[in-house]
């Protein structure tokens, strides 16, 4: 393949944009003699064939961008072990996703540009989705070179095989001739596996959380049979609860010790306006890191947490839930500006990263004069952080007057402190992000609920 621009055999990308473009098109004005829907069905079909064909060309104007970023950064003088750096972090942003969802994509890009032509043409050509793709680039990511441009060949290159795949079914397929091909590989990939383990938490409707688990197969059979066990005595015995409450239960009790499931101290940043907090309004409550929850909820949560031999801290907020002060009771707990910009800013401030906050970043770099204040400061993860240092990135301050402010106290800063339990800051804290291209991008502090 000798341009980037290309697909399988040197065919353009943009050779399969045209057409579905043209379908498109064609089919969107309505057919009043249309009773059935037949030419919807046909304007969907053309849709998901844009789609995809767009996804392709995306992914050769990301492995183009990223050649170009490190040939300039290469010319500014840019260290060999620092080129390349927050080149991913500006794809994603202009995907409007995560630094690491935009990895995973110049990753996936990089493969399918330069090692997998018959897959990018299929994406192409409509026919694969960039999800599926993935798949398939995953599945031979341990393969030599060699391997994985023949099972490329002949997944990507059978073009009316994977019209009729669904994912499963081409994930089996792909891996099937992976390990057919070579067995030595795909077992020291498995066993590599185990060694990213790991545990995460992430948040779910109606105040709810996903605690997810990657563990090795053997492991994760062992204790979901374990569980189910256990549910099964306990219905047995008469136990209203549902197996899936059972089991849910017995996980919370036998992870941290506790009696039942409902005795778990917790320990929450639970952010809520006064008024919510005494019944007197219903503006949502925010638990940092977990977003909203209605107010009878978080007024609950406060309630019980005394009986469960739980601390609370109290978070002040204005009448619209932007965090503007708090108080801190408890002696080890980090006091201060850095605890008052992590609960503030609650998850990574870099748009569309939403990853835990790891580091504390001023926004005006303190050797150009900027301040340790509230108004300078933001929480980012450690990725963001680093990606910031790279050439080119700046970023500022953009904060607001808070609504409910009165109009004489809009030019008033807020009153930072590094010290004691309380601090004050504007709800509508908000930074502008320059990338070295010159594109920008508006970061809030904490959403309106």
């Amino acid at each position: 393949m000798n341009d980037s621009s290309s697909g399988a055999g040197g065919v353009p990308v943009r050779a399969g944009l045209a057409p579905a473009l043209a379908t498109l098109d064609r089919l969107l004005d309505p057919d009043p003699g249309d009773a059935i829907g037949g030419r919807e069905i046909d304007l969907i079909r053309a849709l998901e064939d844009l789609k995809n064909a767009a996804s392709a060309a995306q992914a050769v104007a990301a492995v183009r961008f990223a050649r170009t970023q490190r040939a300039e950064q290469a010319r500014r003088g840019v260290p060999a072990d620092r080129v390349a750096g927050g080149i991913a972090e500006q794809i994603a942003l202009a995907r409007r996703e995560s630094p690491h969802a935009g990895a995973i994509f110049l990753g996936l890009a990089t493969i399918l540009v330069t090692e997998m032509p018959h897959t990018l043409h299929a994406m192409t050509s409509g026919v694969l989705t960039e999800h599926r793709a993935r798949i398939v680039v995953q599945e031979t990511s341990c393969l030599a070179r060699e391997v994985r441009a023949d099972i490329d060949r002949a997944v990507g290159g059978d073009l009316a095989r994977l019209e009729g795949l669904g994912t499963k079914r081409l994930g089996h397929l792909v891996r099937g001739l992976a390990a057919r091909r070579d067995p030595a590989g795909v077992t020291a990939r498995w066993g590599h596996a185990v060694e990213e383990r790991f545990v995460s938490l992430r948040p779910a409707p109606d105040c709810m959380t996903r605690l997810t688990a990657l563990l090795p197969v053997a492991q994760g059979v062992s204790v979901l049979a374990a569980l189910r066990s256990l549910a099964e005595v306990a219905r047995a015995s008469g136990d209203p609860r549902t197996r899936g409450q059972v089991m849910a239960d017995e996980l919370v009790v036998r992870v941290t010790g506790q009696t039942t499931a409902e005795a778990v101290p917790i320990a929450l940043h639970l952010v809520m306006p006064a008024d919510t907090l005494i019944g007197l309004g219903d503006v949502p409550g925010r638990i940092v890191g977990n977003g909203p929850v209605p107010g009878p909820v978080a007024r609950r949560l406060v309630g019980t947490a005394p009986r469960l031999g739980s601390w609370v801290r109290r978070l002040w907020a204005a009448p619209s839930g932007g965090l503007i002060a708090m108080e801190s009771r408890r002696r080890l707990f980090p006091r201060g500006l850095a605890t008052f910009v992590t609960i503030r800013d609650d998850l990574c401030r870099t748009p569309f990263c939403e990853a835990p906050i790891r580091h504390l970043d001023h926004i005006t770099p303190h050797s150009d004069g900027g301040t340790t204040s509230a108004a300078n400061g933001q929480g980012l993860c450690e990725r963001c952080n680093h990606a910031k240092q790279a050439p080119g990135w700046t970023t500022r301050s953009a904060g607001g007057q808070a609504r409910d402010d009165p109009p004489d106290q809009a030019d008033r800063g807020p009153a930072d402190r590094t010290q004691g339990g309380r601090g004050r800051a504007d709800p509508t804290h908000h930074v502008t992000v320059t990338t070295p291209t010159g594109h920008h991008y508006l970061s809030p502090a904490t959403p309106d609920w």
